[in-house]
């Protein structure tokens, strides 16, 4: 199984990563990837990027080497009962955005909490992607919250990096949540949620995951370009078009 697209990675505009954007290039070009995803923290989290930050990446271009660029976010999921960090004059910037908990932005709570939380997040429409669900600090009742995805049409990322360094203790839970995904008949992305450069496309444990409950490759949306555009397409996300020729030739 291969994925052409990494929807989740942060460079050194997030202080605690490590690599530039032409790095990430590189590594792209160097593994045969289509496209990757451009996600800094949202303004909530002590070392986001300043807000000009985002509107400002209307000067990278969208191909880069050969490699498409998405301009996303990870926005915060907000205490106590949700929302999102992502100002409203910053919406029209964003190729779409990850709705994360994270601690020094919510303190963890109970699973009731968490539930509500997440769904609430979902209904503001303005995210596109859960991120990194399989936190421990985190339970919440799966069913509800993926029928709840379904029906918004939000896709729910296994994150390869709390199946590796992060998160500790994620494994268990991110399994339990593709079982339920697969249960339900929903979709997935997966990311590296990248820090570094040398990360960027690695998602070995989550394919891994996959090929043990035989979750269908068809209903992992970032196996390619075309397939995540044509979702993004489904929230009104204009990036969706202007990339539509150069998807068309990377099928």
């Amino acid at each position: 199984m291969q994925i052409f697209v990494d929807t989740h990675s942060h460079t050194i505009a997030s202080t605690h990563a490590y690599s530039t954007l032409g790095e990430y290039v590189a590594e792209a070009k160097r593994k045969g990837m289509q496209m990757f995803s451009l996600t800094e923290h949202g303004p909530d989290m002590p070392d986001s990027p300043h807000p000009w930050h985002f509107g400002n990446r209307k000067v990278i271009p969208r191909i880069i080497d050969g490699i498409a660029i998405l301009k996303g976010i990870e926005a915060n999921i907000r205490e106590p009962s949700g929302g999102l960090d992502i100002p409203e004059g910053m919406l029209s910037y964003l190729d779409f955005a990850i709705a994360s908990f994270h601690e020094p932005v919510f303190t963890p709570g109970s699973k009731k909490e968490h539930t509500r939380a997440i769904i609430n997040s979902m209904k503001t429409g303005h995210c596109q992607i859960l991120g990194h669900l399989g936190n421990p600090n985190y339970p919440f009742h799966h069913d509800e919250v993926i029928k709840a995805a379904k029906d918004l049409n939000v896709l729910v990322e296994i994150n390869n990096s709390s199946l590796t360094h992060s998160r500790a203790g994620s494994e268990k839970n991110c399994k339990a949540i593709m079982e339920c995904i697969d249960k339900h008949d929903w979709k997935v992305v997966f990311s590296s949620d990248a820090h570094i450069a040398h990360h960027l496309g690695e998602f070995t444990e989550s394919i891994e995951i996959a090929k043990q409950i035989g979750f269908p490759e068809s209903r992992i949306v970032n196996q390619n370009a075309e397939r995540f555009l044509r979702f993004l397409g489904e929230h009104g996300k204009s990036v969706a078009v202007e990339l539509a020729d150069w998807s068309a030739s990377h099928t």
